[in-house]
């Protein structure tokens, strides 16, 4: 497919005092200038496309480089239609199996009409654990992460081709999970019995995904040099720090586990990359005090905020100036209409009952 009808009707929409601006206010929110409560950026009008963009399928962008570019830019494209806050970037978009692949784990691909990215399939064998520990760390350019480096080649390529998208649409870093989520993927949910079983194999196994971690991205920040040093974007926002860690595994342990067996990997990393933020599903109030105490960590962007004791989390974040970034609407307005002071700490997307609450 040729793209660049549609690169061209993007690069035309966008208007660099407002993506200027934008930047602006995200750069007083991350800085702690933002004067309000609750953080809720927007661009003052629409910039609707004049041409119809392609619906492209996970599956199908996966598989087309073009079609990758495409779906991602499309998001972009839907940001100035819909005058949303969002900073417009785009990523090498093969989800949370890329490290995975580099340790042979099996990619499982879904049903196309399910249009979901990727899973892979995990080991359940300790002795292949023990072989790939042996091996050290593998190639990184392999599998998907061949995919990945290739994908952040050319979208650096399209970046130097139209200059106001190269200035106004940024890269962020491809999903590479944490370091106790990419082992459980590996590994299995035998892991959680054989941390019990063999804790110095689970340690060591750990050791070898961040080791992985921090030489894949090191090739990835070649290729896609960070824009603003000591920042990044992620997930339509900036933030100080390179990372953006994934710590769904997280829920399932107990905060003394979480210190042994998480923590010291996830600061490593952290301090590998200047920090960052970290994003976890489920509950999170049971180790948040420890997870706030960590070096370098800027910002928590967390899910399902119902499965939380929300007044322990806005103490280990809000209170101590770790920001809560993609916040629930819902939940920030409801703290508001409690009293709960947010300290110009949390961001949302806009939402009517948000913008009611916190005027």
């Amino acid at each position: 497919m040729q793209i660049d009808t549609y690169l061209q009707d993007l690069e035309d929409r966008i208007d660099a005092e407002v993506e200027e601006q934008l930047l602006r206010s995200w750069q007083d929110f991350t800085d702690n200038r933002f004067q309000g409560e609750v953080f809720v950026p927007a661009r003052p009008k629409a910039a609707p496309p004049k041409v119809a963009w392609p619906k492209v399928l996970i599956n199908d962008a996966i598989e087309d480089y073009d079609l990758m570019a495409l779906s991602q830019f499309a998001g972009c494209s839907e940001a100035l239609e819909r005058a949303t806050g969002a900073i417009m970037m785009v990523r090498s978009n093969y989800g949370t199996s890329i490290l995975p692949s580099l340790f042979g784990a099996r990619i499982f691909m879904m049903e196309r009409d399910q249009n979901t990215l990727p899973t892979s399939l995990p080991l359940h064998d300790v002795e292949a654990i023990r072989r790939l520990v042996a091996r050290g760390v593998p190639d990184c350019h392999q599998s998907l992460g061949a995919r990945t480096f290739e994908m952040g080649k050319r979208l650096m390529e399209i970046k130097q081709r139209y200059p106001k998208i190269g200035k106004y649409v940024q890269l962020y870093h491809p999903d590479l999970q944490g370091a106790m989520d990419v082992s459980e993927v590996i590994w299995g949910s035998s892991l959680f019995t054989d941390l019990f079983e063999y804790p110095d194999l689970v340690q060591r196994f750990l050791g070898l995904v961040c080791e992985t971690y921090i030489a894949f991205l090191r090739e990835w920040l070649r290729i896609v040099p960070a824009p603003i040093e000591g920042y990044s974007f992620h997930w339509g926002a900036l933030q100080k720090g390179t990372l953006m860690l994934r710590s769904d595994s997280a829920m399932n342990f107990s905060p003394k586990m979480f210190d042994e067996f998480i923590k010291p990997h996830e600061q490593r990393l952290l301090d590998a990359f200047g920090g960052g933020g970290i994003h976890f599903c489920g509950r999170g109030d049971h180790y948040v005090e420890s997870l706030s105490a960590m070096r370098g960590l800027s910002n928590v962007a967390m899910s399902q905020p119902r499965y939380n004791d929300m007044e322990v989390i806005y103490r280990h974040t809000v209170d101590k100036g770790i920001k809560l970034t993609g916040f629930n609407p819902e939940w920030a307005a409801r703290a508001l209409a409690a009293g709960r002071k947010l300290r110009g700490q949390v961001h949302c997307w806009a939402r009517p009952e948000l913008a009611k609450a916190a005027s």
